[in-house]
This record gives C-alpha cells, sequence and structure tokens, in this order.
C-alpha cells in the first residue's frame, strides 16, 4: 500500500472505543498465569524475610539477595552470610527453579494454543475499526468483494470487511483489506465488531440469497435497536425474483450482475464513444469530474424556485442535467424556467469540490451570499 493510501487510512480513524474489546477474553488467557505470579511474589517475600531474620541484612539488601538468588543469576553474596543463610540460599534457588520450570511451561503451553495471538490481534483490529466513521461494511469475500474493495481504496471510501472463513486473515493481506473480521456477518457480535452505530451503509455480496436476506434482516432490527437513521443497503441477486424479494424486505438498491453485464456491453456496442468518456472521468481514480444526485431539503432556499434563479452554473461551475420529482417523475436537461420542487433530487455533473459546495448551498435555509448579486 502506497504512502498516499496509508495516509488516507488515517483520514478515515478518529478516536474510539469499540462496542467488543475482547478483554474478558484475553484475560481468560492469561488466567493460567496467577499461580505463577502468586507463587513468585510468596517466595520474594519468604527469602527477604528469612535473610532479614537469619543474616540481618537490611530490606533493600535482603529483596536484592533474593532476587539475585531466586532467579539464578549468579552474582554471588552481596555481604557475608552465614551457614544456615546459605542452606537457606540453596533451599530458595531450588524453590526459584522450580517456579521458573513451571512458569515456563504454562507459557509454552498457551502459546501452543495460539489462542492469546489471535485474541489480541483480533483486539488491536477491533481498536482500529472503532476509529472509522461513515464506513461501509461489506459482508462475504468473494471475487465481486475484491473488485469492490480495489474501487473504495482508489476513491479511498472506508470499508470493513466481514467473513466467516479461518483464513481471512491471509485473504485480507492479499487483496488488501485494511480491515476485516473473522465472524459469521449476520450476527449481533459482527456488527458490534464492525462498529457499525457509526457505518453509512452494508453491502451483502453472498452468492447465496438465504445469507443476504438474513443480512438484511439483521440491519434493520440493529438500526431499530440503537434508533438511528436507517442504514444503505445494497445486496446482489441472480435473478428478477430474487431482486425484487430483497427489495421488498428492505434493500435499498439491488445489483444483478448478469443484468449490469449486459447492459454495459449494450452501451459499449451501441455508444462506444460514450462509454470511452464514462471509463475516463467517472469511473478513474482521481476523476476531475464527478456525477451525483443532491436532495433538496425541505427547509431548502432553493424550494419552488427556478432552475435559472439557483445561478449553480455561473457561481459554483455545476450543471444540472436531470431532475427527478418527489412521485418519481425524471425530467432530463431540465429548462431554465423549471421549477424546483420539495423533496425532488437534482442530478449534477462537476468537479468533486464544485459539488461538495453545491450540496452545502442547497441545504441552506436562506440564500448565499454569493448568489445574492448575480
Amino acid at each position: 500500500m502506497n504512502t498516499l493510501n496509508k495516509q488516507k487510512i488515517k483520514n478515515w480513524e478518529k478516536e474510539n472505543k469499540p462496542q467488543i474489546t475482547l478483554s474478558n477474553d484475553l484475560y481468560s488467557q492469561l488466567k493460567p498465569f496467577r499461580l505463577p505470579l502468586v507463587l513468585t511474589i510468596l517466595i520474594m517475600m519468604f527469602g527477604t524475610l528469612g535473610y532479614i531474620a537469619i543474616d540481618g541484612f537490611s530490606l533493600i539488601d535482603a529483596i536484592y539477595q533474593t532476587g539475585i538468588t531466586f532467579t539464578t543469576v549468579g552474582f554471588g553474596e552481596i555481604a557475608p552470610i552465614s551457614d544456615f543463610g546459605r542452606l537457606f540460599t540453596i533451599s530458595l534457588i531450588i524453590l526459584g527453579f522450580g517456579v521458573f520450570s513451571f512458569s515456563i511451561g504454562i507459557l509454552i503451553e498457551v502459546i501452543n494454543k495460539g489462542d492469546l495471538l489471535e485474541i489480541w490481534k483480533e483486539r488491536r483490529m477491533l481498536y482500529k475499526i472503532a476509529r472509522l466513521k461513515n464506513h461501509f461494511i461489506i459482508c462475504y469475500h468473494n471475487e465481486y468483494t475484491v473488485q469492490l474493495a480495489k474501487q473504495f481504496r482508489e476513491t479511498h471510501i472506508p470499508f470493513v470487511v466481514i467473513d466467516p472463513s479461518n483464513n481471512i486473515e491471509e485473504i485480507a493481506k492479499k487483496y488488501k483489506y485494511p480491515y476485516f473480521v473473522k465472524d459469521e456477518p449476520h450476527t449481533e457480535l459482527a456488527l458490534l465488531k464492525s462498529y457499525m452505530s457509526s457505518a453509512k451503509g452494508v453491502i451483502t455480496l453472498s452468492k447465496n440469497i438465504a445469507d443476504n436476506i438474513a443480512q438484511i434482516a439483521s440491519v434493520r432490527l440493529f438500526e431499530k435497536e440503537i434508533g438511528r437513521v436507517p442504514y444503505h443497503i445494497i445486496c446482489n441477486a441472480e435473478t428478477l425474483k430474487d431482486i425484487e424479494k430483497l427489495r421488498k424486505l428492505g434493500a435499498d438498491k439491488v445489483v444483478s450482475p448478469t443484468k449490469l453485464m449486459a447492459q454495459r456491453v449494450s452501451a459499449m456496442a451501441l455508444r462506444p464513444d460514450m462509454e470511452n468518456i464514462l471509463d475516463k472521468f467517472l469511473y478513474t481514480r482521481d476523476t476531475p469530474l464527478d456525477i451525483e444526485e443532491i436532495t433538496v431539503p425541505k427547509h431548502s432556499w432553493l424550494v419552488l424556485k427556478k432552475l435559472k434563479e439557483s445561478h449553480l452554473r455561473d457561481v459554483i461551475n455545476v450543471s444540472i442535467i436531470g431532475i427527478i420529482q418527489k412521485d418519481g417523475k425524471f425530467i432530463p436537461m431540465p429548462k431554465g424556467s423549471t421549477i424546483i420542487m420539495t423533496e425532488s433530487k437534482l442530478l449534477v455533473v462537476g468537479t468533486s469540490k464544485s459539488i461538495i459546495k453545491t450540496k452545502r448551498f442547497i441545504r441552506m435555509r436562506e440564500k448565499p451570499e454569493e448568489l445574492k448579486y448575480v
């Protein structure tokens, strides 16, 4: 991943705490180390008190002598020790070696299981995901996910991939998924791990329609539980029957790969020059031209104004190439006399910066100062 993409990923992140920290799982893995730790503390106390009582060491000298004896580092005596004190030292060395061997055995056993390292890695990933804002959650890894992730990286859109595969970490490295979660996507645990409360939408790309249905139901239930605005859900389907079914169940957009390919090939056959223009300006990275739908809110100053009164072309240098009315009626290439109605959608073409500025202007309650003197 190049330096620019790394910088963009940093810009996605904001300091936050994940909803699932795995702290309990981590503590359960560290639980076997409690006994060696307690034994170490007891032996250090026993040795310290023994040197103070037997040979009259000061507290700091007793602690130091116990430490070097218990760890068998071989520094020798820091002060003359009596014969009984030497027997005590030998006993301390044997006890220390026993506790050390016991601790190493526990460490090897925990490491061989591999759970501690996996939990630690997942915990770090969850803290990274918790810094994201307005990200997309992509469910299931397949060839669609690979291509979508590539497009998202190039356009700097943050995303998290959820997949139950045991080798999801290797998959993520191979296909450059910056954030991933190993779990069944439709479960509440997966939604919490992917920091769903801060996400913009969900894209479920399973080839099995049952998986997509379960995901839609889970997301819609989750959004009701936390009381937030509806998520934007996009999913795929192979047949027209499945497309209608998913739309009725709550999907905002349903994409058919077969239908999309047919439409694209048809466009290439009938209008090859136009297809080349779209590839050059709309489907490439860092394009100078962008196109977007902007909804006119009820409170906008633009409501019930004529299109020519907006002066968007003159001031912001964007063009309105279409208007979708609230009732779904589409007005292509609207004239300047066209009235802009509330909650209609303007199809705007321009640079990315100009479109962002247009959004800000349209959402204002009062006419912007820049437009008052045009």
